[in-house]
């Protein structure tokens, strides 16, 4: 038998007593960081067997996960926090266990992409997670106009060390969306920041950014709300000034911008000029 188990994404007392009785009771556990799951199970006492189970190993250690559950083994997957296969190695596991007609199960428990969602106070009944940007420039930029695309909530996770210029991104797409900023969850130090990313970098400007961060972002706005949010002749004449071109060709920019047809902005700028 083989047991995904979700482990805390900061607080340790997340970790729930199936999760524990699991972890006590298999033969071995599969884990992204062996050095890191260790000081989990040794906080619950807890001695069973470790292996690593990471990206880098995935196909080798898919292998030599079904050999051993082959060989009537119990394993447990586990991830350094919240859900094994979320951004994580174990999707060809999973695929691999259906194909072999293996039986496994999940151990649910705390998950960074709900507790963000929860405590951005963004809308829940629909959301869709993309997970982590690209680092191809290319398929970054295509992720990025994706995540602020859809009429739904949107959450991504970003690495400290990028948080800034995604941030920095998001408001060049779009300088008045709202969006939140999770960091630090169930921990002591637990942030969460709500606003436009020009408003969240300003909160993040005084230090470092440490620990994995989670952004969420609101729905895009439909086509009606928007015309009624932004201020067309405004942002044309802005793009006038920075960018020095002419009427026409700064209405364009905007109307990439907004969403909204070139042809309208240019009209209705025009008349208010």
């Amino acid at each position: 038998m083989l047991y995904f188990v979700a482990t805390p994404i900061g607080n340790l007392y997340d970790l729930s007593p199936r999760a524990i009785e699991v972890l006590n009771e298999v033969d071995a556990i599969a884990a992204e960081d062996t050095r890191r799951t260790r000081k989990l199970l040794t906080h619950f006492y807890i001695k069973t067997k470790l292996f690593s189970f990471h990206q880098h190993n995935e196909r080798a250690g898919t292998e030599k996960i079904i050999t051993k559950l082959q060989e009537g083994k119990s394993i447990a997957v586990v991830s350094d926090s919240g859900m094994p296969l979320i951004s994580d190695a174990g999707q060809l596991l999973a695929e691999k266990l259906w194909k072999e007609k293996i039986e496994y199960t999940c151990i649910p428990g705390a998950s960074a992409v709900e507790v963000a969602l929860v405590m951005s106070g963004m809308p829940t009944d629909k959301f869709r997670f993309l997970g982590f940007a690209p680092r191809d420039k290319k398929e970054y930029a295509e992720f990025l106009k994706s995540a602020l695309s859809e009429s739904i909530t949107t959450i991504i996770f970003e690495s400290p060390k990028r948080l800034l210029k995604t941030l920095e991104n998001i408001s060049t797409i779009d300088s008045l969306r709202q969006i939140a900023v999770a960091r630090e969850l169930t921990k002591i130090h637990e942030k969460v920041v709500r606003g436009t990313a020009l408003e969240i970098i300003n909160c993040f400007s005084d230090g470092e950014v440490k620990g994995e961060c989670v952004i969420v972002i609101a729905p895009a706005p439909k086509l009606e709300d928007k015309k009624a949010e932004y201020n067309l002749a405004e942002m044309v004449e802005k793009v006038r000034k920075i960018s020095g071109l002419q009427h026409s060709k700064a209405a364009k920019i905007v109307a990439v911008l907004t969403g909204i047809s070139k042809r309208e902005i240019y009209n209705k700028t025009t008349l208010k000029s």
